[in-house]
């Protein structure tokens, strides 16, 4: 049985100490298996941001495991966790952060070749990621040329572009208009399942989150399933 790309155990954070100790996790457990989307839902300073950059290995837990494909990752040093961030973790920002100086392909090019991708390769990845995204007509434009919705899919373009096994997402539709929204979950929806990744979004848009085929919560340091 294939071990789940992505696993948390007993994982404990927390930030200050005496009066000033904030726990965030508290023997938190949480498991996405391979082309699953998992909404996350709490309320802002419920600790979602702290909880996906854990699961991205951009912050380290006081204590329990966290496996990336079934990787463990608390004995890890900081060069052996940045090489499996890079390797198997896409993430996607409210903002796109998109390079403007270059065009759409450009910026879904560019994470591979700092992989060691070839220039050919890497142009045929971005524009497969592009078209089932629906915006490879636009791949010659630069980002100010391009709408918002356009802007956020060509940026889940470049976080899938070295086939992540985990794919990361904080409010990947927080700037966007409902109609746009609607547009850019189902491109990533599709994206993830095409893919075969595991996926944690974080998201308000709780129309948006009974699209996730489950969804969790934060409360009381621990990661619990949710109805909307």
């Amino acid at each position: 049985m294939s071990k789940p790309h992505l696993r948390l155990s007993g994982v404990h954070r927390h930030y200050g100490e005496g009066e000033r100790l904030v726990r965030v996790l508290e023997a938190a457990d949480l498991t996405v298996e391979s082309g699953e989307l998992v909404a996350l839902v709490a309320p802002s300073g419920a600790g979602k941001s702290t909880l996906l950059h854990l699961c991205g290995l951009l912050e380290s837990p006081q204590s329990g495991e966290i496996e990336i494909v079934g990787q463990p990752t608390s004995r890890l040093g900081d060069r052996a966790r940045t090489q499996l961030r890079r390797s198997t973790v896409g993430y996607v920002y409210q903002f796109h952060h998109l390079l403007p100086e270059f065009t759409a392909l450009e910026n879904v090019v560019m994470p591979q070749l700092i992989a060691g991708v070839e220039q050919k390769a890497a142009e045929a990845r971005a524009m497969e990621l592009l078209d089932l995204l629906g915006v490879a007509p636009r791949a010659s434009h630069r980002p100010a040329e391009l709408s918002g919705g356009e802007q956020q899919r060509i940026a889940i373009a470049r976080a899938a572009a070295n086939h992540p096994r985990v794919i990361l997402a904080d409010e990947p539709t927080g700037n966007l208009d409902p109609e746009t929204s609607d547009l850019v979950f189902e491109a990533l929806k599709d994206l993830i399942k095409n893919e075969g990744a595991a996926a944690l979004i974080a998201t308000h848009n709780h129309d948006l989150a009974r699209r996730a085929d489950r969804i969790v919560t934060l409360k009381g340091g621990l990661v619990v399933p949710h109805t909307l």
